[in-house]
């Protein structure tokens, strides 16, 4: 018997998933290659329940099948599964561990980072990526981001995080070049802090 998936009510995805993804999937390297300096996803779509546009474009991005996204209890709705299952055709994991991709639309109750799938030293790529949405990407306590891809050092100011957050992001850069990486999201926007960035409140 074959099942049929209920498409009603379900969010469109990209408007030209070719051009869109591409251009989505630049915008994120830039992320990366240029740490700490905002950028503005133009092919971003419409927000999906409690998820902003950014969160939406940059899992229809980065996910597939081949990737374990666990949701926070925020995110762990209908509507956000049956869009990322239709549009990405993720499989979803109830542990964090077990992920290879973590939605956070909630930061101020997320799990430590050490829950979180470290990777190896043989396989770093096997981490967890944590997509953290938050308030803003600035107006926060102001925090020194030093290493690969930044002069000297940035002052980031991301808003909405756990009192936590950067004590734990210590212990995990000093996995390097295990520990996780992070993408913050907020409206269109992104900001990148990979594994490799220190950060000193």
């Amino acid at each position: 018997m074959i099942s049929v998936l209920d498409t009603a009510g379900l969010e469109p995805g990209f408007a030209n998933p070719v051009f869109d993804s591409q251009d989505t999937f630049r915008r994120v390297l830039d992320a990366y290659a240029y740490v700490g300096r905002p950028q503005t996803l133009v092919s971003a779509t419409a927000a999906v329940g409690p998820l902003d546009p950014a969160t939406a474009a940059v899992c229809l991005t980065l996910a597939d099948c081949e990737t374990p996204v666990w949701l926070d209890s925020r995110s762990n709705l209908p509507s956000v599964r049956k869009y990322l299952g239709f549009h990405c055709g993720v499989p979803f994991v109830d542990s964090v561990e077990r992920s290879t991709f973590a939605i956070v639309a909630n930061p101020m109750t997320m799990p430590r980072l050490a829950e979180f799938n470290p990777g190896t030293e043989l396989e770093p790529q096997a981490s967890t990526t944590i997509v953290v949405q938050v308030p803003s990407l600035n107006g926060g306590p102001p925090v020194r981001w030093r290493g690969p891809g930044i002069q000297r050092e940035v002052s980031v100011d991301v808003d909405g995080l756990a009192s936590w957050f950067w004590e734990d992001w210590k212990l995990n850069h000093e996995l390097y070049p295990s520990g996780v990486d992070v993408l913050f999201t907020s409206g269109n926007a992104i900001i990148a802090l990979p594994r490799s960035i220190s950060g000193e409140i």
